[in-house]
């Protein structure tokens, strides 16, 4: 680490975090603290303490707002799905963990798997500027998309507005059932979320390899693991090596 890199990651004299509470896999908010705590939370940490700074954390209730706040610099770095629109003017790492996006259908509905979503007639709900509303926009062809406000509201958007299919984070929407009964997941996936952490791209070459070079280093060395075990999550997994990718 050099004063070059430690002066591109933090050009205010601390690093900048951009944290998106809209994916519980990874971040949340502590309810008697108000403090936010995670997965990317950890990381963001580590990161500072190698590059010896202090830290900020920018905190956002959306990933849009998230991706917004790295491509305008208004923060340093960031966690998010990897995506190729979310690419212009972000410099991305490879996936330190991956997580499963799932359906979540009323009870009664005939839809019975993830491939009879996609139909004439179907409305999906997704969290608007998700990674499942970007995948979802490219892939779906005949089902309308309804953008909920941020992930965490996309169930309350898909009861209220009495819709066929809401889809996001497979544990958000587990987490949900209990407040809506009457509606299931639809088995399996409909897409693996690569997780990855990001910086603008006028950071430079070597600060972007940095970067990936400390994620590869975080997950060689448990520390992913241990966060994800420490927060008690389930069904995300730490995603291979690079050259393995």
């Amino acid at each position: 680490m050099t004063s070059a890199i430690q002066q591109a990651f933090a050009p205010t004299g601390h690093l900048r975090a951009s944290i998106n509470l809209g994916n519980p896999i990874l971040a949340n908010r502590d309810p008697s603290t108000g403090e936010p705590f995670g997965v990317s939370i950890d990381l963001a940490r580590a990161f500072a303490k190698r590059l010896g700074v202090g830290i900020e954390l920018v905190v956002f209730d959306a990933a849009g707002k998230s991706v917004e706040a790295v491509r305008g610099e208004q923060a340093d770095i960031g966690f998010f799905a990897i995506d190729p629109l979310r690419g212009e003017g972000i410099s991305f790492t490879a996936p330190y963990v991956l997580i499963e996006g799932s359906y979540l259908v009323p009870q009664a509905s005939p839809i019975q798997s993830n491939e009879e979503v996609d139909r004439p007639g179907v409305r999906v709900t997704v969290g608007k500027g998700s990674a499942y509303d970007l995948f979802l926009t490219r892939e779906l062809r005949q089902a309308e998309i309804v953008r909920a406000p941020t992930s965490p509201t996309v169930v309350d958007v898909f009861v209220a507005q009495q819709l066929e299919v809401a889809a996001g984070v497979k544990q958000q929407l587990e987490a949900d059932l209990p407040r809506f009964p009457g509606h299931r997941l639809l088995p399996g996936r409909f897409m693996v979320i690569q997780q990855a952490m990001g910086t603008p791209k006028s950071r430079g070459p070597e600060a972007a390899a940095y970067l990936t070079q400390f994620v590869e280093a975080m997950k060689a060395s448990g520390f992913v693991s241990e966060a994800l075990q420490r927060h008690g999550i389930q069904g995300a997994s730490v995603a291979p090596a690079a050259s393995a990718t």
